[in-house]
């Protein structure tokens, strides 16, 4: 997935592995990024490694799942440290500066792969992690025009059924994300955020902070707050946790660092994780390779674990214009040194991008084109999504746009958080079923490298999502309003929000749709209802739910007996103390 070309930062002015970043040229070749500043050093979370030298490499030993004990012991007898261990898969990722190191240890009792994860040493930062910058923020006026990528996987339309569900967490794997952002600090998840930079965790406060722009636009495309100023994710009601796969100065995802990311996905209950990127240094990885057949064991092992425990993982098929399915040379790895021209084979995979389990993200231009820098392959794309020109969230409360499969990864996520907000309990091998079976077909194009059928090809997959058919339900035929303004719930109050309904004639209908989207910790102490023009009460919600937080829901009312215009209002009425919240929006569908 070879993307922004990321200028002096990078040392060997190789490319690092984001899958895309904007602008991208009418080429498809992805246009230079600045990179955002580093922050001040701050004392690291405890290290196993020794202090750092040149000449350090980072390695993945891979062993049974299990007691990985007598292969640790091993490790530090023959020149290595042990830098982080994840015995549930078998993975333990080892520094050592000695040249024989990889050697000596395949031929250790119980180790079954090693292998080199760069062809550069591990940056001394490693070892003492500086924090990301934390960036002052912008204001931005109020206005959320709906946009039109939004509007052409039909999320705005999506809203009325569902916005998320503040349960379903949602793993951004990339440069990180700016927490701070007005647009994407209503659905942070803090305590579930961290750096995986080196492939140890470090859950330091900011560690997950964006050290570029490219994470930060993501998070918002999939779940940027419906809060009246910027802009709207696709699945605005659920929580977006940062995991920071990408180093600093150079945003390489390595593999031990892609590892960390699934575990703690996998973890941390995750229900879905972005994976907009490709893991460097390799571009593909060949089995055939002693080093990066142990990368691709150890990060499939990786994925493996994160969907045996409910997580699914949606990543971008890359912005070369290249037949997956068709592989032949490989001219961008390694990326991390000297680039060489290599020939492949379809056994060398894009990783994790073509991991089983992974969906896989093609990019659409306007409407149903392919994107000019889309890579494709029969069997390979899943679905598509819009991901020219996306406009979304930026570091310090602002706004921009980019484009590349990267753009249209965080769409299908989004439809993949609503499709597991409308289905609780629903497993990855489901949402991966329903994204299939949602999507838009869309005929291949007049060009010959597309091939297979309108249901099914290399240039689009399934097809292009449908987030409202992914939510089970079919555009409303009436006439829609709404209310983003916040209104407070104390402790023992009522409170109302007002929506005034204006030209829709006679009666409201039989199914009117009320979609309430209320934060509040405890909704056993809430009763929510819709009252009429005339004073009418009709309950929506009547203190069920216990300890759960949050309401996000569209309730259907019988308000047939009711004029449409005039001002209806959302009651809310608070029965306890402890537990206080907010009306955060609410519409009608008539």
């Amino acid at each position: 997935m070879l993307a922004a070309t990321l200028g002096a930062a990078l040392a060997f002015g190789a490319p690092a592995a984001l899958a895309g970043t904007a602008p991208v040229s009418p080429s498809g070749a992805p246009a230079p990024v600045a990179k955002a500043p580093g922050g001040a050093k701050a004392a690291a979370p405890s290290s196993q490694s020794a202090t750092w030298v040149a000449g350090t490499r980072a390695y993945l030993v891979i062993t049974a799942p299990g007691d990985s004990s007598a292969v640790r012991s091993a490790i530090a007898a023959n020149g290595g440290t042990v830098f982080s261990n994840y015995d549930a898969i078998g993975v333990i990722v080892a520094h050592s500066a000695s040249s024989t190191f990889a050697t000596t240890m395949r031929g250790v009792s119980g180790v079954q792969k090693v292998g080199a994860t760069r062809t550069s040493d591990v940056p001394a930062d490693a070892y003492n992690p500086a924090l990301p910058a934390n960036p002052a923020q912008s204001s931005t006026p109020a206005g959320e025009p709906v946009r039109a990528d939004m509007s052409q996987i039909k999320a705005d339309q999506a809203w009325a059924v569902t916005t998320g569900s503040a349960s379903v967490k949602v793993g951004v794997l990339d440069t990180g994300v700016d927490d701070q952002h007005q647009d994407l600090a209503p659905n942070f998840n803090a305590a579930d955020s961290v750096s995986c930079a080196y492939g140890k965790a470090d859950a330091r406060t900011g560690a997950w902070r964006d050290v570029d722009t490219h994470g930060t636009h993501v998070a918002g495309t999939i779940a940027a707050a419906k809060n009246g100023k910027g802009v709207v994710g696709v699945a605005p009601g659920v929580k977006i946790s940062a995991v920071r796969v990408a180093e600093p100065g150079n945003s390489f995802f390595f593999a031990e660092n892609t590892i960390c990311g699934f575990v703690w996905a996998g973890d941390h209950g995750f229900k879905v994780t972005n994976n907009s990127y490709y893991t460097d240094p390799w571009q593909f990885n060949c089995p055939d390779n002693i080093d990066q057949a142990a990368i691709i064991e150890g990060v499939k092992r990786a994925q493996e674990y994160a969907e045996s425990k409910g997580s699914l993982q949606v990543a971008a098929a890359g912005n070369e214009n290249y037949d997956l399915a068709h592989k032949t040379t490989d001219t961008a790895s390694p990326n991390d040194s000297t680039p060489v021209t290599r020939t492949i084979t379809n056994a060398c995979l894009d990783i994790p991008t073509e991991l089983p389990g992974v969906v896989t993200v093609a990019a659409n231009g306007s409407g149903t084109t392919k994107a000019s820098f889309s890579n494709f392959g029969s069997g390979v794309i899943d679905v598509a999504a819009p991901g020219s020109d996306v406009y979304s969230t930026l570091p310090g409360g602002k706004y921009g746009t980019k484009s590349g499969t990267s753009m249209a990864t965080p769409h299908v996520v989004g439809v993949a958080a609503l499709i597991a907000s409308a289905n609780p309990g629903i497993t990855p091998a489901q949402i991966r079923d329903k994204l299939a079976t949602q999507a838009n077909d869309i005929a291949c194009p007049s060009d010959s490298r597309c091939t297979g059928t309108a249901a099914n090809n290399s240039f689009f997959g399934e097809g292009q999502v449908d987030a409202l058919k992914a939510v089970g339900s079919t555009p409303p035929s009436g006439k829609y309003f709404e209310n983003l303004g916040d209104v407070a719930i104390g402790d023992n109050t009522t409170v109302e929000s007002p929506i005034t309904v204006s030209g829709v004639s006679g009666n409201a209908p039989a199914t009117l749709k009320v979609g309430v989207d209320i934060k509040h910790t405890y909704i056993g102490d809430l009763k929510v209802d819709l009252v009429a023009p005339d004073g009418t009460v009709y309950t929506v919600h009547n203190r069920a739910g216990g300890g759960t937080d949050n309401i996000a829901q569209t309730y259907t009312v019988n308000a047939s007996s009711e004029v449409a215009n005039g001002t209806w209002k959302l009651r809310v009425n608070d029965n306890a103390g402890g537990d206080t919240g907010k009306i955060d929006a609410w519409n009608l569908t008539f």
